[in-house]
Formats: C-alpha cells, structure tokens, sequence
C-alpha cells in the first residue's frame, strides 16, 4: 500500500493542479475536465498513477466525477468537481 503521506502529498497537488486548470462553477467550486487534467504535461510528469490519486481523493470526499474509473479519449469531458479547498 501507498504510503500515506504520499498519498495525501498528491492530493494536496491535484487540489492545486484543479484549481490551475479549472473554472469556478456556479456552486463556487473549481471544475476541470478529466482530459483538460489528463493532457497537461505537468500533470502528466507529477502524477504517476492519475487515477488512484483521483480515486483516493474521491474516497476522502475531497473531489467528485460521475463513474468509478475514468479513461483517456472515453471520459475526457466528464467534470471533475474539487469539494474541498
């Protein structure tokens, strides 16, 4: 298992990395698409497995997207919405 430190580590970059990449919704909260996030070379060269840290961070309520597992090209326009700033 992933150390936790780590893990929390990634969350707090992928926090940032949505708020860089996303646009404020009517709620107040940033949105980025999964292929917007997906794309970004420094995403990319951060983020080793994208999505476990997007998973762990949807476990700990600290983002959200519709589905379990999000896949390149296929759910590029699914929204991910971060709960917690």
């Amino acid at each position: 298992m992933a150390d936790q430190t780590q893990v929390d580590h990634e969350v707090q970059l992928l926090k940032e990395h949505i708020k860089r990449l996303g646009t404020k919704n009517a709620n107040n909260q940033y949105v980025v698409k999964y292929g917007v996030l997906f794309n970004d070379d420094t995403v990319g060269n951060v983020f080793e497995a994208l999505m476990g840290t997007l998973k762990s961070a949807k476990r700990k309520k600290i983002i959200t997207f519709e589905g379990e597992l999000l896949l390149q090209r296929v759910h590029d326009n699914v929204d991910i919405i971060l709960l917690q700033e």
